[in-house]
């Protein structure tokens, strides 16, 4: 699972559900990185959201020509908190959280919680590997879902522009498990190799 890299909402924590933003130039570049960090890795599918910002990213990881559109992939809707950051909610409604309360005008846990069942249903029906181009939120509840968790326990993980993570199985099919989360080694070696010079 590879979450698209940064947007200016992203940069600035705004909740950026349907809002359909372009990457930033980092943001491009880090996706850039992503390739580096996949480059010879083979997939039996791959799927992108809809969205721009994921869409870009997958393209730019040099995934495009194989990614399904899957609309099942984009972010968490966020009704009438699109555009705000956590702050500005917290004003209004101090006790908010998203992943127990969701988004007034927006999707309900339960409601982006039947999304990632269908993807996660979508996944393992797949013989092989299969890389998914989302966003942080929904990829929080896709991973919770994969370990069959209600989606509120998605509010545990949290997940970096440009970052991969794996799901997959312990021993056998009944044992799913996260085999690497929120990894950005690719672009901590490519600030690394940048300071050297």
């Amino acid at each position: 699972m590879a979450r698209h890299g940064e947007t200016a909402w992203s940069l600035s924590g705004q909740h950026t559900g349907l809002t359909d933003l372009p990457l930033t130039a980092q943001g491009e570049q880090n996706a850039r990185w992503l390739e580096k960090r996949l480059r010879g890795l083979t997939f039996a599918k791959v799927f992108t959201s809809p969205l721009r910002r994921a869409r870009r990213t997958c393209e730019l990881a040099g995934f495009s020509s194989a990614a399904e559109t899957d609309p099942n992939l984009v972010e968490w809707n966020y009704g009438e908190y699109e555009g705000l950051k956590s702050t500005e909610i917290h004003l209004k409604r101090p006790d908010w959280q998203l992943f127990r309360d969701g988004c007034p005008g927006g999707e309900s846990p339960e409601q982006i919680g039947r999304r990632a069942d269908n993807v996660v249903n979508k996944i393992r029906a797949i013989k092989g590997d299969v890389l998914i181009f989302s966003s942080g939120h929904f990829l929080r509840v896709l991973a919770v879902r994969w370990l069959g968790l209600e989606p509120a326990a998605g509010r545990f993980l949290v997940l970096s522009t440009a970052s991969l993570s794996m799901v997959g199985y312990e021993n056998n099919v009944s044992q799913p498990a996260i085999r690497l989360w929120n990894d950005i080694s690719h672009l901590e070696d490519e600030t690394t190799e940048k300071s050297k010079l």
